[in-house]
């Protein structure tokens, strides 16, 4: 009897967490095992791929909020001006422009289902956005859930919780005191939404192989495709 084989979607992962969590050291270990087991995989970075009126915002923290450009390194720490400047208007501009971005993501997404790769890396997702607004706000809660109904949402979604203090200390651009309101963020965010997978502070081995032991036995099924 003739087969036909499926050709399986691939696993969409996305990691999720404050600046200085680790997400770009545990992507790089993920791929890297990934790799060492055969699997191809595909990196789909949030801000440069999926996010919309870029330049606008890139110039925003520059220009209107007087903040520093680039990326901070414990060498030549910065002090950024933007996601971390809150106000009502700038609440209202955001939920629209993370409107803009949760359209985007829909056709990114789709088209990453018909990716060669069998696992597809988000480099941060539409809730690091999210993370971004003021959740004890029962109002701007109620708009997240209608961006999210818009949004696709990965197979697996890790949120890397990290202490602030430490975090800064390996990618210094913004206070403390933001980051430690972005980490009670991030975990509204995951008590309102669900389906996150939280990894807790842990030394980076430790985390890698969380990770990997989360994602590993997921793949296989989908590889092996389904008979007919």
């Amino acid at each position: 009897m003739r087969q036909n084989y499926i050709i399986p979607r691939p696993l969409l992962v996305s990691f999720s967490g404050i600046d200085g969590a680790g997400k770009s050291t545990q992507i790089a270990s993920l791929c890297a095992r990934l790799r060492d087991a055969g699997f191809q995989t595909e990196i789909i970075a949030f801000w440069d791929d999926v996010a919309r009126l870029r330049s606008v915002r890139e110039g925003a923290g520059f220009w209107l909020f007087k903040g520093d450009r680039g990326v901070g390194t414990p060498e030549s720490p910065v002090q950024r001006r933007d996601k971390n400047v809150r106000s009502p208007l700038m609440t209202a501009i955001r939920l629209g422009i993370y409107l803009l971005d949760a359209l985007s993501l829909r056709r990114i997404e789709r088209r990453s289902r018909h990716s060669a790769a069998r696992v597809v890396i988000f480099d941060r997702y539409l809730y690091d956005e999210l993370a971004n607004l003021s959740l004890r706000n029962p109002i701007t809660r109620a708009c997240v859930h209608g961006i999210m109904r818009l949004a696709p949402r990965p197979d697996i979604s890790f949120l890397l919780d990290a202490d602030p203090v430490a975090a800064r200390a390996r990618k210094p651009e913004y206070p403390i005191a933001f980051l430690c309101l972005s980490r009670d963020s991030y975990l509204r965010l995951s008590d309102a939404l669900g389906g996150f997978t939280v990894i807790p502070s842990a030394p980076i081995q430790e985390v890698s192989d969380q990770v990997a032991a989360y994602v590993l036995p997921r793949i296989l099924p989908r590889s092996l495709g389904a008979a007919a």
